[in-house]
C-alpha cells in the first residue's frame, strides 16, 4: 500500500508538472513498481487503473455537470445549450456501459499477449472517488485563487477547468503549460486580465511546481540511498583530491578577510545601517563589536600562516575568530555581505576537519620575520587609509573617549591602538621566542643496541653517541636515527636493520615530520634506499663521496706506495708501535686517552662534534675496540681511533682520531696503514675511509645548481675547510668512491637543511663557526 501510494504520488507530480505523461509519470511509476518485483503484466495493470480514476472523474464531473448546469463548454465552443445536455448525457453513458460491463462478471482484456483483469464495478466506484476527490481539490483550489467577479457560478467553472485539464493532458505539454491557461482565460472572458495571470500563475507553482519539487527531491534521496556505496566512493574521490587544496585555500581566504576587517575598521560605517542598529542594539554593543572585528582581522593574518602549516589548533582557533568576526560584523555595522563570506570560510574550514592533522609545529603567535613585516605593511596601510578618511575631523585628546553614534573617528582610533597593542605583543612573543624548539635526545634503547651489533654498516654505531632520537618499527627489524633541529627532522644515514621494515619507517619517518610540522631529511645516505626517498617527494642531492678501500688488494707493494713504506719505516726507527685495545680493556685508558683528546682539541681550537661525528664521551667509546700508536711498547700513547666494525666481517671504519700536539706528522698515515693491514688479517672485505664534502661534484653547465655550487665550494673553500686536501690525503690508500647523498624536499631546502646539520655537528652555532 505505501509503495502504492507513493508510486502514485511521485508519478502524478513528474506528469503534470513535465507533460508527456505516458514517458514521465509512467515511467517513474514503472520504475518504483519493477524495485518491488512485478511484472510487466501486473504494473500495466495498476497504471490502467490510475488512468481509469482520472479520466472517470473527467468524464463524471464534466458529464454530470453539463447535464444538471449547462454553459460550460459554450464559453469556448459554439454550442447550444441541447448540445451540451446530449455531450453531457453522453459522458455519462460512457460511464454506465462501463459500470454495467464490469458489474456482470470478472472482465479482462489482453495486452501484447499478457491478460490484464479489470476492477470490478465496486473497485470503478471507488477509483471514480478517489480521482473525484483529486480534481475537485485542484479546481476548488484555482477558484478561491481567481478574482472574485469572475466567479460566475461553480458548475459553469468546473466544466471549464475539466474540459482545459483534458485538453492540456491531450496536449501532452509540460504540466499543459499554455493550453490550460489559454482554455481558462478564453472560458473565463478574461483576456488582458493580468490579475487571472497572477491567479493562474500562483495555482501552477501551488499545484504543479511545489509538488514536483517534494518529488523530485525524494526521488533523488531514495537514488542516493539505493546507490550509496558508488556516492561515497565519489565523495570521498573528491574529498581526496580537494584535501591538499584545503590549507593553502583557507590560509589565503583568512588572510584576505583578515585585511577586509582591519581597512572595515578604518572607514565609516553606513550611516542608513546604522540607524537600523540604534533600534536593535545599545551603542555599547556597536562599540565593542567594532573594537573585536578590528582585532579578530588582525588575528585572522596571524592564522593564516599556521592553517597553511596545517595546525590543528590554528583551525581551532580560527573557527572561533571567524565566528567572532561574523557576529561582529553584523553587529558594527549590519555588514551582511562580510557576514556571510565570514561563516562560508568557517564552513568550508568545518567541512574538512581532517585537513588539518598537525598537532605540532611552533607556537601560533610566533611568527617569521617575513611574516610579521607584512602585517606591520598592512597595519600600516590600515592606519594610513583611516587617517585619509578621517582627515576633516578635527583632533582633540577627549576624540579617545568620545562614544556617539556618529564616532566614526573614535571607533576608528580605538581599534587602532587596540590592534597596535596586539600587534606589538605578537612581535615581541616572536622575537624572544625566535629559536626553535629542539626535541631532546632519548635514552638508546635495547633493540637499538642489538641491531647495531648486528648491521653490516659502518655507520650504525653512531646511533649509541647517546644525542639522537630513534623511530623504531613494531617489529623491531629496523630503526632510524634522527635529530630534531626544531625546523628539521634529518637522520644520520640510512635505515638500520632489515630492508623491508627499512623502507616502511622511511615512509613512517616521512609521515611523523609532516604530522608535527618539521622539514624531512635522511642525511648522508647511500644509494640503497633511493626509490623509497623519492617515492616519498623527496629530492636527491650529491653532498661528496665516502672512500672505500678493498682489504683483499690492499698491500704496500709498488711505487705509488712509496710514501706509505717511509712513514710505517719511520714509525718503526722511532720506535712507534700499533697495538688494539679491547673494548673491555677501554675504560682502564680513557685517562690517558683523554690526555691525547684535550691536547688534539687545543691544537685544533675546536670543541666536541656530535651528530655524525662521535665525541670523547667515556659511555660511547667504552662500546668499541681501539687501535692505539705508542712511543714505545710500554709508553705513551700519541694517537688513538676507535674502530667501527660491520657485523660478519663486512666492513671497518674509525670515528674518533686523534693525536697529541707533537705526535710526527706521518701518525695518521702509519695509524691507517696498520688499521687496514689488521683488518686485512682479520679477514674483513673493506675499509670506510669516511666522507670526502662535496668531492666529486659536477661543474658543467648542464649540470644541476647544486652540483656546481658544490664543486665551487669544492675547490675554493679550501681557507674554511681542507676539502681537497681531505680527498688528496685519503687517495694515497686507492679508494673506490661511492656517493653521499641528501634526500630532502626540493627547492632551496637543501643549503638550509645543510647548514642545520652543521650545526648538529658542530654542537651549535658557536662551535659551527669557530
Amino acid at each position: 500500500m505505501a509503495q502504492a501510494a507513493y508510486a502514485s504520488t511521485v508519478g502524478n507530480a513528474v506528469s503534470n508538472f513535465l507533460g508527456f505523461s505516458y514517458l514521465t509519470g509512467m515511467g517513474v511509476r514503472f520504475r518504483t513498481y519493477a524495485a518491488i518485483g512485478l511484472d510487466i503484466a501486473e504494473i500495466s495493470a495498476i497504471l490502467g487503473t490510475a488512468w481509469i480514476s482520472f479520466w472517470g472523474a473527467v468524464l463524471l464531473v464534466g458529464g454530470g455537470v453539463l447535464v444538471i448546469h449547462p454553459l460550460g463548454l459554450s464559453r469556448i465552443l459554439p454550442l447550444g445549450d441541447a448540445l451540451e445536455v446530449g455531450i453531457g448525457a453522453a459522458l455519462l453513458g460512457v460511464l454506465c456501459v462501463a459500470f454495467a460491463w464490469t458489474g456482470t462478471g470478472a472482465r479482462s482484456v489482453t495486452l501484447l499477449g499478457h491478460r490484464i483483469a479489470l476492477p470490478d464495478a465496486a473497485s470503478l466506484a471507488l477509483l471514480l472517488g478517489a480521482g473525484l476527490v483529486d480534481m475537485l481539490g485542484a479546481a476548488l483550489a484555482l477558484w478561491v485563487l481567481l478574482p472574485a467577479d469572475l466567479a460566475a457560478g461553480l458548475p459553469a467553472f468546473l466544466v471549464l477547468y475539466g474540459a482545459a485539464t483534458a485538453l492540456g493532458v491531450l496536449s501532452h505539454a509540460p504540466g499543459g503549460i499554455g493550453v490550460f491557461e489559454a482554455t481558462m482565460i478564453a472560458g473565463l472572458g478574461a483576456a488582458g486580465r493580468s490579475d487571472v495571470l497572477v491567479s493562474l500563475l500562483i495555482y501552477r507553482l501551488i499545484y504543479y511546481a511545489l509538488p514536483f519539487a517534494v518529488a523530485a527531491a525524494s526521488l533523488a534521496i531514495l537514488w542516493l540511498r539505493d546507490r550509496r556505496g558508488a556516492v561515497r566512493g565519489v565523495l570521498g574521490t573528491g574529498r581526496a583530491i580537494l584535501t591538499p587544496l584545503i590549507p593553502p585555500a583557507a590560509a589565503g581566504s583568512a588572510f584576505l578577510a583578515g585585511i577586509v576587517l582591519m581597512l572595515s575598521g578604518s572607514v565609516p560605517a553606513d550611516s542608513g545601517r546604522i540607524a537600523l542598529l540604534r533600534d536593535l542594539l545599545p551603542l555599547s554593543a556597536v562599540e565593542l563589536s567594532h573594537l573585536l572585528a578590528s582585532i579578530a582581522g588582525l588575528l585572522l593574518i596571524v592564522l593564516a600562516r599556521g592553517l597553511y602549516l596545517r595546525l590543528w589548533r590554528a583551525w581551532l582557533l580560527a573557527l572561533g575568530v571567524l565566528g567572532l568576526a561574523a557576529i561582529a560584523s553584523l553587529a558594527k555595522g549590519l555588514d551582511g555581505t562580510e557576514s556571510v563570506v565570514l561563516v562560508a570560510i568557517m564552513g568550508l574550514l568545518a567541512s574538512f576537519r581532517g585537513a588539518f592533522y598537525r598537532v605540532e609545529g611552533g607556537p601560533l603567535l610566533r611568527l617569521t620575520p617575513g611574516t610579521l613585516s607584512t602585517l606591520l605593511i598592512l597595519f600600516a596601510a590600515a592606519l594610513w587609509i583611516g587617517f585619509v578618511v578621517h582627515r576633516n575631523t578635527a583632533y582633540s585628546a577627549d576624540l579617545w573617549w568620545r562614544f556617539a553614534w556618529s564616532g566614526d573617528a573614535s571607533r576608528f582610533l580605538r581599534a587602532s591602538l587596540a590592534m597596535a597593542v596586539v600587534l606589538a605583543a605578537i612581535a615581541a612573543n616572536s622575537l624572544i621566542s625566535a629559536r626553535a624548539r629542539r626535541a631532546a635526545p632519548e635514552p638508546i634503547p635495547d633493540v637499538v643496541r642489538r641491531l647495531v651489533s648486528e648491521s653490516t654498516d659502518t655507520e650504525a654505531p653512531l646511533a649509541l653517541l647517546g644525542d639522537k632520537n630513534f623511530l623504531v618499527s613494531e617489529d623491531g627489524a629496523a630503526f632510524v636515527q634522527y635529530a630534531d633541529t626544531g625546523r628539521t627532522l634529518v637522520t644520520k644515514g640510512d635505515p638500520v636493520g632489515d630492508p623491508a621494515a627499512g623502507r616502511a619507517l622511511i615512509r613512517a619517518f616521512r609521515a611523523k615530520a609532516d604530522r608535527e610540522g618539521r622539514r624531512c631529511a635522511f642525511y648522508a645516505v647511500s644509494t640503497r634506499y633511493l626509490p623509497s626517498y623519492l617515492d616519498q617527494g623527496l629530492t636527491i642531492v650529491k653532498i661528496g663521496e665516502i672512500g672505500i678501500v678493498n682489504l683483499a688488494a690492499f698491500d704496500l707493494a709498488g711505487s705509488h706506495r712509496k710514501e706509505l713504506r717511509n712513514s710505517r719505516s719511520r714509525a718503526g726507527r722511532d720506535d712507534v708501535v700499533f697495538e688494539i685495545i679491547p673494548a673491555v680493556d677501554v675504560p682502564a685508558i680513557l685517562p690517558e686517552l683523554a690526555r691525547v683528546s684535550d691536547d688534539w682539541l687545543t691544537l685544533k681550537s675546536g670543541e666536541e662534534k656530535g651528530f655524525a661525528l662521535g665525541a670523547f664521551e667515556p659511555a660511547y667509546l667504552s662500546n668499541f675496540d681501539h687501535a692505539v700508536l705508542r712511543r714505545g711498547a710500554r709508553g705513551p700513547v700519541i694517537a688513538f681511533a676507535n674502530i667501527l666494525k660491520g657485523a660478519n666481517r663486512s666492513q671497518l671504519s674509525v670515528d674518533l682520531m686523534r693525536h697529541v700536539a707533537d705526535a710526527p706528522r706521518y701518525t695518521m698515515d702509519v695509524l691507517f696503514i696498520e688499521l687496514l693491514l689488521w683488518g686485512k688479517a682479520e679477514g674483513y672485505a673493506t675499509f670506510s675511509l669516511g666522507a670526502a664534502p662535496f668531492a666529486g661534484m659536477e661543474a658543467h653547465r648542464l649540470a644541476p645548481l647544486w652540483s656546481r655550487a658544490g664543486a665551487l665550494i669544492y675547490e675554493h673553500g679550501e681557507r674554511f675547510y681542507h676539502f681537497e686536501g681531505l680527498r688528496a690525503w685519503k687517495e694515497k690508500f686507492d679508494p673506490d668512491w661511492a656517493p653521499n647523498y641528501l634526500a630532502c624536499p626540493g627547492g632551496i631546502a637543501a643549503p638550509a637543511v645543510l647548514y642545520e646539520v652543521n650545526v648538529l655537528i658542530s654542537s651549535g652555532v658557536r662551535g659551527l663557526l669557530s
